[in-house]
């Protein structure tokens, strides 16, 4: 057992592979609607397994196994609120984006409200989507450290250097196919790393069971006897105060997944980029909605993973959840499985990876360099140098970013989840507030937005409520803050008026 020299050249191959893949994939872009658009000429289903992948990284295929050896099926519930989310989003966003002919999703905030909000919802998601992808760009290199950490050459070096290592690898390989596809080649590159990570994960599962006796009914004995089959947890029993404190209650998990889904699938580029990819409203409503039944799936397969997991270690108990999944792939599969399976784990890493550097290009160039940089008629050549520089400028800035999560002792699912849900909350707020009620307007909504943000910052660092609440509580505020400015100022002009 044990990583080997073999396992070392199938995850290269698998690495030179697929950069390979998504340079040849993207093919020759000629403008800024190739390079982020992809032409709108992407299968919708493509397009939906490329939103599962994004949304996936290596904080699924870790840390949620982790969640489910350390408790149990609660997590799940979230699933639930998911696909209550994209439903929304289907019927409520994607007709007006598509009716905009937008490259991002803060050009709809532009045409509502004005410059300024699309400018200030796009710093807000330049700042998000950066901290989120470093938290998962640091998850991918859990395994490795593990790996390197059993060889002398690494005895004498603090793991700092370790993760370093992992996470700059994964970037340039990374880098190369979405500098030269753009959203073609991330999108194509998605959907076969998404089936490699599946296929690798299955394979450790089915491994796993072999080597429990009793297999699968003895898995089904010991989860049973400590409850790690708990789906549904309504947390009614310490009270109201308690009952706002703990991340996975039902009604905490369905109306926070719900507007966590609404926040991340309707107004971050990095989701909507995919979706605006599609030819048409209808294909992109298929791709968004069977994105959430997918995922609620992928979530059941990665928690039933930690459920082995914990029949498995029973007798070696222990307290990180985040290592337990690489452990076992690094020590206990054979030679060869083990880099398999930690390209997979690559794979997830990579997908995410490549979005969310196409998005924060896409999202510069058109949000904040063009209205103000930009005086010359539109020039397709320069824009798209300009779309790729932007691209390797957000790669380093990613890659800094992911050093500064090597200390954090929190499972990385909640750290991604948290730190998304404090601006989401703003952001959701902002869009329904202009989708939703005609009087706002800019002023209102800047209001809103701000208040919405200023709300979930103190909630985050002063209380203990959890974080599946955080969105709901950000865009309630933005709501009622921009209604209450907007009513305000109506007012106010009334008055003068008169």
């Amino acid at each position: 057992m044990g990583f080997t020299v073999i396992d070392y050249i199938i995850v290269l191959v698998y690495l030179v592979g697929v950069a390979l893949f998504g340079v040849l994939t993207g093919g020759k872009q000629t403008s800024t609607k190739d390079y982020f658009l992809g032409g709108r000429k992407i299968p919708w289903l493509v397009v939906s397994f490329a939103v599962v992948a994004t949304e996936t990284s290596a904080i699924t295929f870790i840390s949620i196994p982790g969640l489910a050896y350390l408790t149990n099926l609660n997590f799940l519930q979230i699933a639930l609120g998911y696909i209550l989310g994209r439903i929304i989003i289907a019927i409520l966003f994607l007709p007006p984006y598509y009716r905009g002919e937008l490259v991002t999703a803060y050009e709809l905030l532009r045409t509502r409200f004005g410059e300024k909000t699309r400018n200030y919802a796009s710093v807000v998601f330049l700042i998000t989507r950066t901290l989120a992808t470093g938290v998962r760009l640091f998850t991918t290199a859990i395994p490795l450290a593990i790996i390197f950490q059993g060889y002398k050459i690494f005895s004498g070096y603090p793991v700092v250097y370790v993760y370093a290592i992992a996470i700059i690898i994964i970037t340039i390989f990374t880098f190369i196919y979405t500098y030269t596809g753009g959203i073609k080649a991330v999108i194509w590159t998605d959907v076969v790393q998404m089936f490699i990570y599946i296929g690798g994960a299955s394979i450790a599962l089915y491994i796993m069971l072999t080597r429990i006796p009793g297999g699968w009914g003895t898995v089904m004995s010991m989860a049973l006897a400590k409850d790690k089959l708990e789906f549904i947890h309504w947390g009614f029993s310490g009270g109201l105060a308690h009952f706002f404190t703990i991340n996975y209650t039902f009604i905490a998990s369905v109306l926070g997944g719900a507007f966590l889904s609404m926040a991340s699938h309707g107004t971050d580029q990095l989701i909507v980029q995919r979706l605006l990819a599609t030819d048409s409203v209808r294909s992109s409503q298929k791709a968004v909605i069977a994105s959430g039944f997918f995922v609620a799936l992928q979530f059941l397969f990665f928690l039933v993973i930690g459920i082995v997991l914990y029949a498995f270690y029973h007798a070696y108990p222990f307290k990180d959840g985040d290592q337990i999944f690489p452990k076992f792939i690094v020590e206990q599969l054979p030679t060869g499985v083990s880099g398999i399976i930690v390209a997979g784990l690559f794979a997830s890493a990579m997908g995410s990876l490549s979005g969310s550097i196409n998005s924060l290009a896409s999202s510069t160039l058109v949000d904040l360099y063009k209205p103000y940089f930009s005086k010359h008629e539109d020039d397709d050549a320069k824009d798209l140098r300009l779309s790729k520089l932007f691209s390797l400028i957000w790669t380093l800035i990613l890659v800094g970013t992911a050093f500064i999560f090597i200390h954090s002792n929190q499972a990385v699912i909640v750290v991604a989840l948290s730190i998304a849900s404090v601006t989401y909350g703003g952001l959701l707020g902002t869009f329904l507030l202009g989708v939703l009620f005609k009087k706002p307007q800019q002023k209102d909504a800047i209001i809103g937005f701000t208040a919405g943000l200023m709300i979930l910052i103190y909630i985050f660092f002063f209380t203990p409520i959890a974080w599946t609440w955080y969105t709901m509580i950000g865009s309630l505020t933005t709501i009622v803050v921009g209604l209450i400015s907007a009513r305000l100022t109506q007012g106010k002009t009334e008055r003068v008026a008169s």
